[in-house]
C-alpha cells in the first residue's frame, strides 16, 4: 500500500490533463481527492508509528548494487508525508480557481501531482539511492512549475536558477551518499542510522558529510544558496505556497533531520549545520524587512524559518529537535496559508505590492479571518500553534545560554514584522485606490488557508493531538533515542514567556517603521543577496563551456579520433596500474611458425598501410591484415569465424575500393612530426588494449558458460554448430536487433545516396582547406 500511495500520485498526474478537459476549473475538486486520500491513509499509521513499528515495504532491484525500492513510514516521514499529501490537496483545489480558465490548466495539476509524489518518495524512501533517485524527480517537476508562465522571460530565468543550484547540489549529494553507503557498509536507511559510529570513524566521513550537507543546503535555500527562492515567486502562486513553504524547501531539512542519528554528534556537523542555520536564519529575516512584494516577502521570511530549523537540528538536543519538529509543522501551516493569502490578494486587486493594499477586510472577510489565523501564529501569539512553537524554540536555545536566545528572539521579533504585512496590512486601515473592485475570492481559494488557519487553532488549543503522536515520535527518529514531549498552551511565568513578550514588543515597533527601514535595508543588504555571484559563476560557466566545445569540436574527424583514443589510454593505463593487473597468466606453450610467420604478416601489412602514398595500396595492406587475423582464427580452430571474417574483409576491400576510386587525391600528406606522433599513440594503444587482455584472461568473476553452450546446442537447438545456434537461438533477439539496426543504417546510406547533390555557398575545396583531406 505504501508503495501504491507514491505510484498513485504519478499515475493521477498522468490523467489530470483529461479530467480537467472535461470539468475545467472543477476538476480540482475532483483531483484533491486524490491527495486528501492519501493524508487519511498516513493519518491511519500514526498509532502504529507512534507505537515504534514502522510500516515498511521492499521491492529488490539490483541487489549486487544494494539498490531496491525500500519505502519506510516511520513519524519522522509521516509527519512530512501528512503536509505533502495534506497542503497538496488544498493546493490542487485552490490552483482551479486561481487559475481559471488558462489553457495550461490541466498540465499544472499534472506536474504538481508528479511533484507531490516525488516529494512523498524522498520523504518515505529507505534506500539511499532511491532518495537520490525522487530527489533529482523533485528538482525537475519543480524547474517546470516554477517556469509555468513560460512566455514570460523571468519565469524562465528563475526556473533555471533553481534548477542549476538544487540539481548542482544533488550532483554532490550522489557521491555524499554513495560514501555514506560505503562507509557504513549499507544503503537502507533505517540500517545506516544505526552505524554511527562505524560512520564516523571511517575516513570517507568528513568527504561525505560536506556533499550531503552542499545537496541539503542548495535545496533548503540555506546560506550562500538562498537566492534561488526568492526568484521562484516567479511561479503561480499555487506552486510557491506548496514547494516554496511546505514541501520542496523542506526536503534539506528533511534529509538533516533523518540523517541526524548517523552524522551528527561531533563538531563538524554542530559547526557546519549550526553556524549556516544561524547565518541564513539571520541573513533571511531581515532582508524580508526590505521587500514590498508579498510573496518575495514571504519567501525571505521563509529562508529565515528554514535558517532556523536547520539550527536546530545543529544543536541536536533532545529539546531542540522537539523544537524543530514542532516548528516544522507550525511554519507548514501558517506559511502555507499566508502565501495562498497574498495570491487571493493579487487574484482580486491585481497587486501584490503591500504598500498599494488596505482596507480588505470588507470586501474579502473570509479570506482576512484565514490571513488574522495564519499572522497570529507566525508572531506566536496563543492560543495558536505558533505560539507553542516559539517558547520550544526558546527553551531549546536557553540550554546554550543568553547569546543564542536574544540572537533567535531579534530574528523572530522580523517574523512578527513580517506577519504584520502580509496578514494586517492589507486587510485594515484605509482602502486605497486599486486596479480591480475587489471582492471576495472564489470558495476554492479560501478554503485552503482558512483550513490551515484553522488547525494552527486546533493544534494551539489542544497540543496533546501531535505531542505524543507524531511531533514526539519524529523528534526521537530524528534523534536515535526516545524522548517525552508533553506540549501545553501555558507553562507558566518563565524565561522563555518574558522572551516572547519582548519579541512581540520589537517586532511590533519594527512594523511601526518599516517604511522607513526598507531602503536602507535593501542597500545595506544587497551586498549580501548572492546574485552577483551567481551570475558570475553562470557567465564563467558558459565561457568555459564555449572554450570547451571551441577545443573539443574541432570540426575535423583527426582531432576527434586522438582525443577520442588519447583519453582512452590515459584511462585505461592508469586502472591497470592502480588494479595491479599486470599478473599475466603464463602461456601454456610458445608460438610455433605458424602463429609467427602470421604474425609478421600482420604487423608488415599494418606498417604498409600507414606509410604508402597511395589509397589502393593502404587498402590493400588493411585487406592483408584483416586476413591474416582470420588465419589466426583457422590456425586455432575456428573455421567458422574465419570464414566469417575472409567475408568481411573482402566486401570491406571492395567497398573501399569502389569508393576511393571517386574520391579526388590527397590535398598534402601529413609531415614526419605529426606521423610520429600518430605513431606513439598508435602503439600506446595497441600495448594498451594488448595488457588489457591479458589481464582479462585471468580474471573470471563467474563460472564459464561455454559449458552450457557445449551440451545445450544439439539437445535444445537442434544444431551441431555451436557458434551459429548461440547466434539465432540463444541470443536471437540479439542479432534480431543488430539485423534492425543494419538494416536501418542501409536505409539511411541509401537516403543519402538518393538526395540531390547541392553545393554549398562558399564550401571550402580540398586545394582551399588543406585539412580537407589529410592522407597516411
Amino acid at each position: 500500500m505504501i508503495i501504491a500511495s507514491v505510484a498513485a500520485g504519478f499515475g493521477a498526474a498522468l490523467i489530470a490533463p483529461v479530467v480537467t478537459r472535461w470539468l475545467r476549473h472543477r476538476a480540482g475538486w475532483l483531483l484533491g481527492t486524490l491527495p486528501a486520500a492519501l493524508a487519511l491513509y498516513f493519518a491511519s499509521l500514526i498509532p502504529q508509528a507512534a507505537g515504534g513499528s514502522a510500516t515498511t515495504a521492499r521491492l529488490t532491484w539490483v541487489e549486487d548494487l544494494g539498490l531496491s525500492l525500500s519505502l519506510r513510514a516511520d513519524s519522522l516521514s509521516l509527519l512530512m508525508a501528512l503536509l505533502i499529501s495534506g497542503i497538496g490537496a488544498l493546493v490542487v483545489v485552490y490552483a482551479g480557481g486561481y487559475l481559471k480558465g488558462h489553457p495550461a490548466l490541466g498540465a499544472l495539476y499534472a506536474w504538481i501531482l508528479a511533484f507531490m509524489a516525488s516529494m512523498l518518495g524522498v520523504v518515505l524512501a529507505d534506500n539511499l539511492l532511491v532518495l537520490f533517485v525522487f530527489w533529482e524527480l523533485t528538482s525537475i517537476t519543480s524547474f517546470i512549475l516554477i517556469g509555468f508562465h513560460h512566455d514570460n522571460e523571468q519565469a524562465r530565468a528563475a526556473a533555471l536558477q533553481a534548477l542549476l543550484v538544487t540539481a548542482g547540489g544533488g550532483l554532490a549529494l550522489l557521491p555524499g551518499l554513495v560514501l555514506l553507503g560505503m562507509a557504513g557498509g549499507t544503503f537502507e536507511l533505517s540500517e545506516l542510522n544505526l552505524q554511527a559510529a562505524r560512520i564516523q570513524s571511517s575516513p570517507l566521513f568528513g568527504p561525505a558529510l560536506a556533499l550531503v550537507l552542499i545537496g541539503a543546503f542548495t535545496k533548503s535555500a540555506q546560506f550562500p544558496f538562498h537566492f534561488w527562492l526568492p526568484n521562484a515567486m516567479a511561479a503561480p502562486t499555487p506552486v510557491s505556497a506548496y514547494l516554496h513553504s511546505a514541501t520542496m524547501v523542506k526536503a534539506g531539512v528533511y534529509l538533516l533531520a533523518r540523517l541526524s542519528p548517523a552524522l551528527a554528534g561531533g563538531p563538524a556537523w554542530a559547526f557546519s549545520v549550526g553556524g549556516i542555520g544561524a547565518a541564513t536564519m539571520l541573513l533571511g529575516g531581515a532582508m524580508a524587512l526590505a521587500q514590498t512584494d508579498l510573496k518575495r516577502l514571504l519567501a525571505y521570511s521563509t529562508i529565515s524559518a528554514l535558517g532556523l530549523l536547520t539550527l536546530l537540528i545543529g544543536i541536536g538536543t533532545p529539546h531542540a529537535l522537539e523544537a524543530a519538529m514542532v516548528l516544522l509543522l507550525a511554519h507548514a501551516l501558517y506559511k502555507g496559508a499566508l502565501f495562498l493569502v497574498a495570491g487571493a490578494v493579487e487574484h482580486e486587486t491585481g497587486t501584490r505590492q503591500a504598500p498599494l493594499l488596505g482596507g480588505l477586510a470588507r470586501a474579502m472577510p473570509w479570506t482576512a479571518a484565514a490571513a488574522g489565523l495564519a499572522m497570529l501564529s507566525m508572531a506566536g501569539l496563543p492560543p495558536l500553534l505558533g505560539f507553542i512553537s516559539k517558547e520550544l524554540v526558546y527553551e531549546s536555545a536557553f540550554e546554550l545560554g543568553w547569546p543564542l536566545a536574544v540572537t533567535i528572539a531579534l530574528t523572530l521579533a522580523f517574523s512578527v514584522c513580517v506577519s504584520g504585512v502580509v496578514g494586517l496590512v492589507p486587510f485594515w486601515g484605509r482602502p486605497k485606490p486599486l486596479e480591480r473592485h475587489p471582492h471576495e475570492a472564489p470558495p476554492s481559494m479560501t478554503f485552503g488557508p482558512l483550513l490551515l488557519g484553522g488547525l494552527s487553532l486546533v493544534f494551539g488549543l489542544a497540543p496533546g493531538l501531535i505531542d505524543g503522536r507524531l511531533a514526539g515520535p519524529a523528534a526521537a527518529a530524528a534523534l536515535g533515542a526516545p524522548v517525552a514531549l508533553k506540549l501545553s498552551l501555558w507553562h507558566g511565568l518563565t524565561p522563555a514567556l518574558g522572551l516572547s513578550a519582548a519579541t512581540l514588543v520589537l517586532g511590533l515597533g519594527l512594523l511601526v517603521f518599516i517604511r522607513l527601514m526598507r531602503t536602507r535595508l535593501h542597500a545595506a543588504l544587497r551586498p549580501w543577496g548572492s546574485e552577483r555571484v551567481y551570475q558570475a559563476g553562470l557567465t564563467a560557466l558558459n565561457l568555459a563551456a564555449r572554450g570547451l566545445t571551441q577545443l573539443l569540436q574541432s570540426g575535423y574527424h583527426r582531432r576527434y579520433l586522438t582525443i577520442i583514443v588519447l583519453t582512452t589510454v590515459a584511462a585505461g593505463t592508469f586502472t591497470l596500474m592502480r588494479s595491479g593487473a599486470f599478473n599475466w597468466p603464463a602461456a601454456d606453450s610458445p608460438p610455433g611458425y605458424y602463429e609467427l610467420g602470421v604474425a609478421l604478416l600482420i604487423v608488415a601489412a599494418a606498417v604498409m598501410a600507414v606509410t604508402t602514398s597511395s589509397r589502393l595500396g593502404a587498402v590493400a595492406a588493411m585487406g592483408a591484415a584483416g586476413y591474416g587475423v582470420a588465419l589466426i582464427y583457422l590456425i586455432f580452430g575456428a573455421p567458422d569465424l574465419a570464414m566469417t571474417q575472409f567475408l568481411i574483409e573482402s566486401l570491406t576491400v571492395i567497398l573501399f575500393v569502389l569508393a576511393f576510386h571517386h574520391l579526388p587525391p590527397f590535398a598534402r600528406l601529413t609531415t614526419v612530426s605529426e606521423r610520429a606522433g600518430d605513431a606513439a599513440l598508435a602503439l600506446a594503444a595497441g600495448a594498451m588494449m594488448t595488457a588489457l587482455v591479458l589481464s582479462a584472461v585471468g580474471v573470471q568473476l563467474y563460472p564459464s558458460i561455454s559449458p552450457y553452450y557445449v551440451q545445450a546446442a544439439e539437445s535444445l537447438a537442434h544444431a551441431r554448430n555451436i557458434v551459429n545456434a548461440i547466434l539465432v537461438d540463444f541470443r536471437g533477439i540479439d542479432t534480431l536487433g543488430e539485423i534492425c539496426v543494419l538494416a536501418i543504417s542501409a536505409l539511411g546510406v541509401f537516403a543519402l545516396l538518393k538526395m540531390p547533390r547541392r553545393k554549398a555557398e562558399g564550401a571550402p575545396t580540398p586545394e582551399a582547406d588543406p585539412q580537407a583531406e589529410t592522407g597516411r
